[in-house]
């Protein structure tokens, strides 16, 4: 379909007899916020980090926006339109926000990140940065060390990171992972704002989250995806609940 900008066909990924990731056969449409959901060690990292390119599949095929990018290096997909956020923040700590994402916006540019305080005082990279800062509630927290923000502040930086390569699609590895409830509804509401601006492939535990943003969840279970549709359908699904969701009443 016309609409379709990121697609695998067979993706396969094993590590020694372990079977990571099974013949996986994903689509995500153009503008779309795609969720991942399944229990611990059912593959989703693995999987992500094949599409974003850090590991190369035993075998498949995976298509951006109708290209094979199979076999292209994880810094070309991200000059073509590639963005992820790790389970563990990539920040700098000893670098205030605006820097970290400075450095980001330089990245795109092709300048090497150890030419970092020219992108401090360099409008080109700075102006763009405070907006992208604007943009996830980071404004007022632009000059504080990274390290000083909090965990919740930390995320909101990697995915403002992760938006300076103005991606086409953003690979979110589990945004709420260790966030309270104080600080996840502000997560949330910064995914739902971007919902609809970028194409989102969502890996997430938290089930509420997932529910009230995904519009297509994919269930993956001992690397294969049993599951694929609207979130009623999932909740609904009796496979689906049997696997990973539990007692239709809990959800």
């Amino acid at each position: 379909m016309a609409d379709i900008l990121l697609a695998t066909e067979g993706l396969s990924k094993r590590f020694g007899g372990v079977i990571a990731n099974a013949a996986i056969d994903l689509q995500v449409r153009q503008g779309e916020l795609h969720a991942i959901i399944g229990p611990n060690g059912a593959g989703k990292t693995t999987l992500v980090a094949q599409l974003a390119g850090q590991l190369r599949p035993d075998d498949g095929v995976i298509r951006f926006a109708g290209r094979d990018i199979t076999d292209m290096a994880a810094h070309l997909r991200a000059r073509n339109g590639f963005g992820r956020s790790f389970q563990i923040t990539n920040v700098v700590r000893e670098l205030t926000a605006l820097d970290n994402v400075a450095l980001a916006v330089q990245a795109l540019q092709g300048h090497s990140f150890h030419f970092w305080r020219p992108a401090r005082s360099d409008r080109t990279l700075r102006e763009p940065a405070e907006g992208i800062l604007h943009k996830v509630g980071l404004a007022q927290r632009a000059n504080v060390l990274a390290g000083e923000l909090s965990h919740g502040e930390k995320r909101a930086l990697d995915i403002a990171m992760a938006l300076a390569g103005r991606p086409r699609v953003l690979l979110l590895d589990e945004p709420l992972a260790g966030m309270g409830p104080e600080e996840a509804p502000g997560i949330i509401s910064l995914l739902a704002t971007l919902k609809g601006e970028t194409t989102i492939l969502l890996i997430e535990h938290d089930m509420d989250a997932v529910f009230s943003l995904a519009e297509v969840v994919s269930v993956l279970v001992f690397g294969r995806i049993i599951a694929s549709g609207a979130p009623v359908e999932i909740r609904q699904d009796p496979e689906v609940q049997r696997a990973y969701l539990g007692d239709e009443d809990e959800l």
